[in-house]
């Protein structure tokens, strides 16, 4: 188990630009780390799709149903039509659905189709197990209209203690698709579980009312698959305004009230801890957060998230020393192809070794993408909208 030492997210998983919006062209992926725990792989699309028209439609599977598995549809009851809850251009939505599981189940396989798809960030797929569902209902409840304002994580689970196996079911960020679990893989739903569906909206492209949804796979929970946990690692982001640029948001102090002002006190304590527990370096464009491994585990899949200033990122395994291992590696970061990637051969990690993320970020994005047009120049820090930044590696591993 990798020490819960880094501040949460709820992000994917999500973001930075395609090569081609950028005006540049996509480099190949490395073959190192081959392409996802799955057995569908979409096809990534060739424009920034969050911010403009151009994302693909909701890929169709090529996997049919396997032995035991079934479908259940997960859906908004109604359309939801974003809007702002603080300042800004971003709304984090969380809808509480119900997969009706009756038995002990495993989650093999997770399609999210998002409905208006040009302002959709992101989705993540949060387990509500049976305790923390009247938590739910109550938050669901109290706010108006359908579900609720939940920036982070779903505000329903304890976020810092589960970094090291954090209640996803899945996540959705453009170059998403099906993603069909291998054979020997399955993540837990008990019975009255409900599922919290968050929902980035990115309102710079409008305030469409949307209708995302979700199929999972479900099948029986039996011996014959390993538990699949996703661990969270979020690093630092300090990126400070350009050489000759000024504006009120280029001190560091005016960036983090800016970012509370918008997305709460929670979302602007995370840059500081996060620079404290991972030793941040100040500013810089390339920040690094390494963790211990506290309890054997063996990574079956990475993937990486960052936002629009984002330019490469790396996962690595025991830096620096002799039996260093990098199990992910984006030399050019493209937002339009999120999906995770299966680690082959599977990466064995134990008491004593460490994993690292590392992300580089570069402020001179700022003139060349459409969602900047209009943005002051500031000081970059952690922060949850589409114009913000983070830094994530995302480590789906089992453990014995």
């Amino acid at each position: 188990m990798l020490v819960a030492s880094c501040a949460s997210s709820g992000e994917p998983t999500s973001a930075a630009t395609s090569a081609a919006a950028r005006g540049g062209t996509a480099s190949p992926r490395p073959t190192t780390t081959a392409t996802a725990p799955q057995t569908t792989e979409p096809t990534p699309s060739t424009a920034h799709g969050s911010h403009g028209p151009g994302r693909p439609g909701p890929t169709s599977t090529k996997v049919p149903l396997r032995a035991g598995e079934r479908f259940v549809t997960l859906a908004m009851p109604a359309a939801y039509t974003p809007k702002p809850p603080r300042a800004g251009t971003d709304d984090y939505r969380c809808f509480l659905l119900d997969p009706k599981v009756t038995r002990d189940s495993v989650v093999t396989g997770v399609d999210v189709v998002p409905g208006s798809a040009d302002v959709v960030h992101h989705v993540i797929l949060f387990r509500v197990p049976p305790g923390q569902v009247a938590l739910a209902e109550q938050k669901d409840r109290e706010s108006a209209g359908q579900g609720w304002t939940c920036f982070g994580g779903s505000g329903v689970e304890n976020q810092g203690a589960s970094l090291d196996a954090a209640p996803w079911l899945g996540a959705w960020a453009p170059g998403g698709g099906e993603r069909v679990l291998a054979r020997d893989l399955g993540m837990p739903l008990e019975p009255g579980s409900r599922v919290a569906m968050q929902v980035h909206y990115n309102l710079l492209a409008g305030t469409a009312p949307d209708t995302t949804a979700a199929r999972l796979r479900v099948a029986k929970q039996d011996a014959s698959r390993k538990v699949l946990s996703t661990v969270l690692l979020p690093a630092p982001v300090e990126l400070p305004c350009r050489p000759g640029k000024t504006g009120p948001l280029c001190s560091r102090e005016a960036a983090l009230a800016d970012v509370q002002k918008r997305f709460g006190e929670r979302t602007a304590l995370t840059g500081n801890y996060l620079n404290m527990v991972c030793q941040g370096v100040g500013p810089s464009p390339t920040q690094r957060c390494t963790r211990p491994v506290t309890e054997p585990a063996t990574i079956r899949a990475v993937a990486g998230h960052m936002h629009l200033l984002g330019r490469s990122l790396t996962v690595t395994v025991n830096e620096g020393r002799a039996d260093e291992r990098t199990v992910l590696d984006i030399p050019v970061w493209n937002f339009d192809d999120q999906g995770s990637r299966a680690v082959t051969p599977a990466a064995k990690v134990d008491t004593g070794d460490t994993v690292t993320v590392t992300c580089t970020h570069d402020q001179g994005l700022r003139d060349r993408l459409p969602a900047f047009e209009g943005q002051p120049e500031r000081y970059v820090v952690w922060g949850e909208g589409t114009t913000d930044e983070m830094c994530l590696g995302i480590v789906m591993v089992t453990r014995p």
